[in-house]
């Protein structure tokens, strides 16, 4: 998410022109002046990735984490619900949230809708695990809302959720080859039973 900015020409002009001037300037712009818009940034409190197994639709896994104060000094609360089967497939999809304004916004809304400027990426430090981002952006490069985990042997480790704004498009699926920035980080203990 960008900060809303605006920006225009100025002219130089001695001080008796000045009003005729700027009357002339309010009722003359045009759609060609330099005006540059880009959106605020939000503020992202609650990160949730949602596991439902492929084979069976009763076996779903939710992975949450809520930050109210985001910067601020408190720990995000992350919970777990739910068990990952080892060997099966999962369909993932994540979801952005701001929960510190009622009602709550749905920020996964605008990263869809500015996909080319988005990605979400994940790593994890479990050897059998392997996470396709199953949808693209409007270019057709990945975008990572929705995903498939794939699970194999037992095991556990971290799992790393990365929103990122404006990386470099196609990349290497990697953070550093990414570049851009951080819109909103998560790690989570991942389990697969």
């Amino acid at each position: 998410m960008k900060t809303r900015k605006t920006t225009m020409k100025t002219m130089k002009t001695s001080i008796p022109f000045l009003s005729i001037i700027a009357l002339l300037f309010m009722t003359s712009c045009t759609d060609d002046d330099a005006v540059t818009i880009i959106n605020e940034e939000e503020l992202i409190t609650t990160v949730e990735l949602e596991l439902t197994n492929s084979a069976d639709a009763t076996n779903v896994v939710l992975l949450k984490s809520v930050d109210i104060d985001g910067e601020g000094p408190d720990d995000p609360v992350i919970t777990i619900t739910g068990t990952v089967n080892a060997n099966s497939t999962y369909l993932g999809a994540v979801r952005f949230l701001n929960e510190s304004i009622a009602p709550s916004e749905d920020i996964t809304e605008e990263v869809i809708e500015e996909s080319n400027e988005h990605e979400v990426f994940y790593t994890s430090s479990i050897t059998d695990l392997t996470i396709t981002k199953t949808d693209v952006d409007v270019n057709g490069n990945p975008l990572g809302v929705l995903t498939t985990f794939q699970t194999g042997a037992i095991g556990t480790g971290t799992l790393i959720l990365v929103l990122r704004h404006e990386p470099i498009k196609p990349n290497d699926n990697t953070l550093i080859g990414a570049g851009g920035e951080t819109d909103a980080e998560v790690s989570f203990t991942f389990e697969v039973e």
